[in-house]
């Protein structure tokens, strides 16, 4: 158990992944947050934006970046449609694990009934959601022409927004890799701020239903 907890806390001291493992590391955690039902709980959103701080700063290429991730972003988003697709509805009957949680499969299918095929793109920004997305796509058979377009637009404009953010942010301001704990921290925050929105208008329905 000790490993496990100085493992999780090594994979969120995004500075050092970013500074120690380089491109190499952010591709890998980006294509698993992405296509792998491991990597739900990876924190893509904060490791765009401060790799885009040390793009500004010349650590990273910043182009070379967002290519690079970008792909990473829609190849593993096609690997989890790949999944859905293969596993069909019995994926809903999988039993929970450390790694697997069937209620996070489930709040995807609920925004995939409710938004359709824009679903993909939309959960690009919310965590845990745009690990088991796609992979709800799949089991629903979305035509695939249909899911690729989505992937692709999606999983570029989150990567470019992400990294441009930071490249911008670490221009304008001095010395922020020195507050880059504070960013991060908030990068967390703005980025659960939609699963918060849901839960809470889900709470005010059932107290008017009940009222």
């Amino acid at each position: 158990m000790e490993f496990l907890w100085d493992w999780f806390h090594r994979i969120y001291d995004v500075e050092s992944l970013v500074r120690v493992g380089g491109l190499a590391a952010l591709t890998a955690i980006v294509f698993t947050e992405t296509g792998l039902f491991v990597g739900f709980f990876l924190p893509g959103d904060s490791l765009l934006v401060t790799a885009g701080i040390f793009a500004a700063t010349g650590d990273l290429d910043l182009w070379t970046l967002n290519v690079v991730l970008s792909l990473a972003a829609i190849l593993g988003d096609t690997v989890g449609y790949g999944i859905g697709f293969k596993s069909g509805p019995m994926i809903f009957t999988r039993e929970n694990s450390l790694f697997f949680h069937r209620k996070h499969l489930l709040t995807a299918k609920q925004f995939y009934d409710q938004y359709g095929g824009f679903t993909i793109f939309i959960a690009r920004f919310i965590p845990i959601l745009r690990t088991f997305a796609p992979v709800v796509a799949g089991v629903g058979k979305m035509q695939y022409s249909r899911f690729i377009a989505y992937n692709v637009f999606g999983g570029i404009f989150w990567v470019f927004s992400m990294t441009f953010a930071g490249y911008f942010l670490g221009r304008m301001v001095p010395n922020i890799q020195e507050q880059i704990h504070i960013v991060i921290a908030v990068v967390i925050f703005l980025s659960l701020l939609p699963g918060i929105a849901k839960l809470a208008r889900e709470k005010w329905k059932t107290r008017s239903s009940l009222g």
